[in-house]
This record gives C-alpha cells, sequence and structure tokens, in this order.
C-alpha cells in the first residue's frame, strides 16, 4: 500500500534545491496567487526576455493547438481574466468553501528535468472544484512548463498548458 501523499508539502528533498525552487513557484505561489486574483504575487516569476504559451485547448491531437499567448502580457491578461471571473463567482456564492484545498489535491508536479539552466516541469490536475449546489467542476489537464534559470532564480519562459492529462 502506497502513502498518501500531502498535496501541500513540496516532494522533492531538501538537498534539490532546484526542483524545490521550481515546485515552490508553480504550486503553492501560483495557485494562492490565481485564488485572490493577484498577479503581482507571481509577475517575478516570468523572465524577462521572450514568452511563448500554447494552447493544448484540451485536444487530445495536436493538429488542434494553439498559439494562444506570443506574449506575457497576453497570457497576463487572460490569467486575470480567469482568476477574476472565478472570484466573482466565488463571492456570488457558487462555489463551496476554500477552493485552495481542491486545487492542492488536484495538483502534482512530482517530475522536472533540469539540464544546465533550463528546466522542464510536468504540472498535472486531476480532481474537481465543489459547487454550492452539489454538482463539481472538473480540473483534467497537463501543462508543460518551460523554466530558465536568471541570476540564480527559477522563471517561467512559457508553457505548453491545457493538454490532455491521461491518468497512470
Amino acid at each position: 500500500m502506497t502513502a498518501r501523499r500531502d498535496p501541500f508539502a513540496n516532494p522533492f528533498p531538501e538537498t534539490d534545491t532546484d526542483r524545490r525552487a521550481i515546485w515552490e513557484m508553480l504550486v503553492p505561489r501560483d495557485i494562492d496567487a490565481w485564488t485572490t486574483a493577484d498577479w503581482e504575487r507571481v509577475a517575478g516569476d516570468f523572465t524577462e526576455g521572450p514568452f511563448t504559451g500554447l494552447s493544448g485547448n484540451h485536444q487530445p491531437d495536436p493538429q488542434g493547438f494553439t498559439f494562444a499567448f506570443p506574449s506575457l502580457d497576453l497570457y497576463r491578461a487572460e490569467w486575470l481574466r480567469q482568476a477574476q471571473s472565478y472570484l466573482t463567482e466565488r463571492a456570488a456564492g457558487m462555489f463551496d468553501g476554500d477552493p485552495r484545498p481542491h486545487i492542492y489535491a488536484a495538483t502534482r508536479l512530482e517530475e522536472i528535468g533540469i539540464t544546465g539552466d533550463a528546466a522542464l516541469a510536468r504540472k498535472k490536475f486531476d480532481g474537481w472544484l465543489p459547487r454550492a449546489d452539489g454538482s463539481r467542476d472538473r480540473m483534467n489537464w497537463q501543462t508543460l512548463y518551460i523554466c530558465r534559470r536568471e541570476d540564480g532564480r527559477w522563471k517561467i519562459a512559457g508553457f505548453m498548458g491545457y493538454l490532455p492529462h491521461i491518468r497512470e
């Protein structure tokens, strides 16, 4: 029998400072910022250089993928739109309680490959957000983050998101 994981705990050992730093950036900082629509909490987590965001649009065929965010400004605008829309629905009583435990439980980031000053992090979502009416919103996708070390700190240079997530 496998031990239950603590979704709030960083899964990487203390000695693996690079992976621990990437996990902290992509899991707690991202979740906490999104659930409060506070872009400033994550603004420093993005590279100063070019940024590219692709969307898999929840499609299994790469033919359906799009070049959704050719700039960080466009990504920030969509991130804020989605986060603020969620906050509006939550304020209207459409969601049941604090979303953070559900988002953490749905999120897994246990695979981070590092080559020099570049990293590929595989963040997977598989869970539910409960609504006040008893229904649930499904979270089931994965995002591949491209990270780069800048001035000794890991930052997001781009991603491919809303990719199909096949349960293992």
